[in-house]
């Protein structure tokens, strides 16, 4: 109950203009600032430099050019200029070729058509040069659609990419079955949202029991999939149920944020585990990182500490 409370409180103040005011003055303004430690800069050169580091020490990168929710198709149309630009950047730069992206931040909000359209040009960017391209899943109200539209691109021949779904949403199990059976990678996540109880299971055991079994499912019959969390329970269940049913660490990955439980990125790298990082970057950052906090409060007395020498 207290986990959930903190969510739903930690998305109430993801929406506050004054908050993200003072964040924005305080949060990225120095390589010390506190918002550092869970997002790789402002900047695509930023980001690439983090990659970079992350891929010297053997680890795998993915980047997200934060944003969502435009209420514009000026802004959609700038969004997907901006990940065009990221393509070309990363290209030149070298560095692992994968991304991830927000459909709403395309103008799903705005037209239907238009965040389609805004996606296909990415993907035809993204294909020729290499890149696999993620497409996050947000909150409830967008799961069909995010799926329709994936299944219609992946039936039109884009298959370099793949999808999120959510344990924490009771029709997931289904909807697995659904995009497995395409042949799609999935990322399995517990889900970063304060959904109702219509939708979503309301306890923290219930969300752990779907992701066990979401999870076993995707080991053994999945294709390359992507279990992203940072609870050790899960990754010692991933781990034992692949050694049990035969399957290499090179058949799945794990999947982590920047800057969270980095003793534990380390050790699964240690283990020979393909280990990948997602690392966030762009001047819309303060919703990601107040999502970030909800889902582990135990944060929020190092981000005080951090304004707090800010100031």
């Amino acid at each position: 109950m207290l986990d959930r409370a903190a969510k739903a409180f930690f998305h109430l103040l993801a929406d506050s203009g004054p908050l993200k005011k003072v964040a924005s003055r305080y949060g990225m303004r120095k390589p010390t600032s506190f918002a550092r430690r869970f997002i790789a800069g402002e900047t695509v050169g930023e980001a690439i430099e983090a990659a970079r580091a992350l891929e010297q020490r053997r680890f795998l990168q993915t980047l997200d050019h934060l944003g969502e929710s435009v209420a514009s198709l000026a802004e959609a149309d700038a969004a997907t200029r901006d990940y065009l630009g990221v393509i070309d950047r990363v290209t030149e730069a070298g560095v692992g070729r994968n991304l991830s992206l927000k459909l709403t931040q395309l103008g799903l909000d705005v037209d239907k058509a238009s965040a389609i359209d805004n996606l296909r040009r990415i993907l035809d960017r993204a294909g020729p040069a290499g890149f696999f391209v993620r497409i996050d899943m947000e909150n409830s109200p967008y799961t069909e659609v995010t799926l329709e539209i994936f299944e219609t691109l992946w039936q039109q021949g884009y298959r370099e990419m793949g999808v999120v779904l959510q344990s924490a949403l009771y029709r997931s199990e289904q909807d697995l079955v659904r995009i497995n059976t395409l042949g799609a990678r999935i990322r399995l996540v517990k889900g970063a949202y304060n959904e109702p109880k219509s939708v979503a299971h309301q306890k923290k055991e219930d969300v752990d029991a779907a992701y066990a079994r979401m999870l076993k499912t995707l080991v053994t019959d999945g294709h390359y999939p992507a279990i992203a969390t940072h609870d050790p329970a899960m990754i010692d269940l991933a781990r034992t149920w692949a050694a049990g049913h035969g399957v290499g660490p090179e058949r799945f990955e794990f999947q982590m944020l920047y800057g969270i439980s980095r003793g534990l990125q380390a050790r699964l790298l240690d283990a020979r585990c393909c280990m990948r990082v997602y690392v966030p970057f762009g001047r819309e950052w303060f919703p990601y990182f107040m999502r970030r906090l909800g889902e582990r409060p135990a944060n929020v007395m190092f981000v005080l500490r951090g304004i707090t020498r800010e100031r």
